[in-house]
């Protein structure tokens, strides 16, 4: 392994979007940006979609075999507020990245420019302004009605001060944009923590049912939704499996963590599943790159 810059200075961002309105939720996101840089964030993680929202609870009308108007209506909203990974947006983006010269990852619900289907994205941005687009491979359950399959050639890795930094196993930095307050997730992240032997960046929305937007068929929907919907619990996880943060619930924060990097290395002396501990000659990974 190369040397490393010994410390990251890192923020992840919980907090709200303006729901299924592009425009507002990244002037948010840059005023976000902003403050964390303030405060000597050299990398900035936010949310799995922050832009435009989660549309947790909705359904979009669809049910097996059918479609509602008023679903359609909803759904062409959230079309409409999803971003091209070449748009206004992301440029605006990648320009405070450059400006600010920080390291940032964004959740975003991403439209392809070519086809229009939509994909649950995360962009991450170098100072230099550099960007790589990941799509999630497979959307979770009911996702699938909203987000296509991502193809193989959407697993960037982006090389930084601190070692390779990606949505996947087998970095330093583990970015994770998600939706998930349940409390199993917990245990989750500090698992893949200590198998990658990486710090996990565990980056959650934070988001209310007075959040809604009115929508054409989902008020119903919405309204058995409870108070909070999603209520966070972002945190950073450090390659032994334990918090390098505060994990925080229901409110919007910045969580600052000051990331010795040296951590990742060292925890690899008894378990480094992608070297010394892999037995190739028992199991083998192979995946499909044709």
């Amino acid at each position: 392994m190369r040397e490393l810059k010994n410390t990251c200075r890192a923020a992840i961002v919980q907090a709200t979007p303006v729901m299924f309105d592009k425009a507002r939720s990244l002037e948010k996101a840059l005023t976000l940006i902003d403050e964390a840089a303030r405060n000597g964030a050299e990398l900035i993680v936010f949310p799995e979609l922050f832009l435009p929202g989660y549309p947790f609870g909705m359904t979009f009308g669809f049910t097996v075999g059918s479609r509602k108007a008023a679903g359609r209506q909803d759904w062409k909203q959230y079309y409409d507020n999803s971003l091209l990974a070449d748009g206004p947006e992301l440029r605006q983006l990648m320009d405070k990245a450059r400006a600010l010269g920080i390291y940032l990852s964004m959740g975003y619900s991403e439209r392809d420019a070519v086809t229009g289907t939509l994909y649950n994205a995360n962009m991450m941005i170098a100072p230099d302004g550099r960007a790589m687009n990941h799509r999630k491979l497979k959307p979770t359950g009911s996702e699938r009605v909203v987000w296509g399959d991502a193809e193989r050639d959407y697993f960037p890795v982006m090389d930084t001060p601190w070692g390779p930094m990606a949505n996947l196993k087998g970095i330093s930095l583990y970015i994770s944009p998600n939706t998930n307050d349940n409390p199993e997730w917990q245990n989750t992240i500090r698992h893949i923590a200590i198998e990658g032997h990486c710090y996990f960046l565990n980056a959650d929305l934070i988001f209310r049912r007075s959040d809604y937007p009115r929508t054409a068929g989902a008020e119903a929907e919405i309204a058995a939704l409870p108070d909070i919907a999603c209520r966070g619990g972002s945190c950073f996880i450090d390659p032994f499996g334990h918090e390098a943060s505060e994990t925080v619930w229901d409110r919007e924060a910045i969580i600052y963590a000051d990331l010795d990097m040296q951590k990742v290395p060292a925890s690899r002396m008894e378990l480094d599943c992608v070297g010394h501990y892999a037995r190739p000659d028992v199991l083998e990974l192979r995946v499909n790159e044709k």
